[in-house]
């Protein structure tokens, strides 16, 4: 019974996985209609304030649940250090957030809904490659998935003039910013609760987006109004709720397992931007996404790593 319980949970936590990368994967479809009513800044700053206001009743009852649990000083004092490492670690990963988060916003409104999200997944190809600065090695199976993301990339941007898109050059470059925004996530993790993190990176990124908004577009409440659907999605359905979804579901399945499903975030946005807005690719660049599609499965692979 426990046996049959425990592969319940496990299916249990890859379906909310499975929701997850879906709500993430529609919410490219919102961020490319959120475009047509209000600037980048703008609609990053609604987004990642209403992100970080949904986590707040959660932070609350999760804090509630500990104060229960850690009556004693030492358990007091050891969440109070937990709290200050989140709210800094918060706050360096909304700063990479704001940046990367703006390169996406600029190349969604200049490329298509399906070639943004698989050129941003790139990220989990990316990490393993940045993980030389770091002096860790990097297995066969990284250079094999550079190779075949490179290739996808060519075919997925490069027209018959050989030019790259302005769009596809900034969703890239967010795809980079991704990258170093794991890494960050990573050395903090530990030390800190992840909702706090996530919590304070949002307001941390949406406080910036606000102030960039203010100095660079004419934000004016008519536009916001206008777009309040997409921006409810992308704060409320893709910050909110599919960072929750992650955080318990990753407590139960294998994080390789977890990784390859996430990933599916890139397929959700190919069938949403098709479905919803119509938005079709040519076969050249369906190939290309298949081939970037593989090339991120095979760098979460583990390779020569005994059972």
């Amino acid at each position: 019974m426990d046996g049959r319980k425990k592969v319940g949970t496990k299916m249990g936590s890859n379906l909310l996985l499975g929701l997850a990368a879906f709500i993430w994967g529609v919410a490219f479809v919102a961020q490319s209609v959120g475009m047509e009513y209000v600037k980048a800044f703008t609609f990053n700053g609604c987004r990642f304030l209403i992100g970080g206001v949904v986590l707040l009743p959660l932070i609350w009852a999760m804090r509630s649940r500990r104060e229960d649990k850690d009556k004693d000083a030492g358990g007091a004092a050891r969440q109070k250090n937990r709290t200050k490492a989140g709210i800094l670690g918060g706050i360096c990963c909304g700063v990479v957030l704001f940046v990367a988060s703006s390169f996406q916003q600029f190349g969604v409104a200049g490329t298509t809904v399906g070639k943004a999200g698989f050129i941003t997944a790139l990220y989990i190809v990316i990490v393993p490659v940045l993980g030389i600065f770091l002096k860790k090695k990097i297995p066969w199976s990284v250079w094999l998935s550079v190779a075949l993301a490179t290739a996808g990339m060519y075919l997925l941007c490069m027209t018959e003039g050989l030019k790259i898109s302005k769009g596809d050059i900034y969703v890239f470059l967010c795809a980079v910013c991704f990258s170093f925004h794991i890494l960050v996530i990573d050395y903090v993790s530990p030390r800190a609760d992840g909702v706090i993190i996530s919590c304070v990176q949002f307001f941390t990124a949406g406080i910036i987006s606000a102030g960039a908004a203010l100095l660079f577009e004419n934000p004016d409440i008519t536009s916001i109004k206008a777009a309040w659907a997409p921006v409810l999605y992308a704060g409320v359905m893709s910050c909110g709720v599919g960072y929750t979804l992650q955080v318990v579901a990753q407590k139960n399945t294998d994080p390789v397992l977890a990784s390859l499903i996430l990933s599916l975030e890139s397929v959700f946005s190919l069938l949403a931007g098709w479905v919803i807005l119509g938005q079709k690719l040519s076969p050249k660049e369906l190939g290309g996404c298949v081939l970037v599609f593989a090339a991120i499965i095979l760098a979460q692979i583990p390779v020569g790593k005994k059972p």
